[in-house]
């Protein structure tokens, strides 16, 4: 397993990057449960940010890939409009315990 951060370093409705052995990953908190997808754009292979902790849409309730505004949906990874819909961004098991989150993968 690998330390994340401690659970309030990542608040409700909001997204963190974060760096393990070199791969790009990032986590989003929506109603108390938290996300992680690995950094990485079904259509083309290549990050979905350009800011660090910037992955959702302007409403907050969609991730976006900055480069050509494929969307997915939070829960489940799912592109659901843009040149990858019906693709899945790819989901990484992780844990929350009172020291924090963990990558489990």
């Amino acid at each position: 397993m690998h330390f994340l951060c401690i659970s309030s370093d990542l608040a409700e409705g909001r997204c963190r990057a974060f760096s393990v052995a070199g791969v790009s990953l990032f986590g989003v908190r929506r109603q108390g449960k938290v996300h992680l997808y690995r950094n990485r754009c079904p259509h083309r292979d290549i990050a979905l940010n350009w800011h660090e902790d910037d992955f959702l849409d302007d409403s907050g309730q969609l991730i976006q890939c900055v480069h050509h505004g494929a969307q997915f949906l939070i829960d489940s990874g799912e592109c659901v409009t843009g040149p990858c819909t019906g693709e899945w961004l790819e989901s990484l098991d992780c844990l929350e315990d009172s020291r924090g989150l963990w990558l489990t993968d």
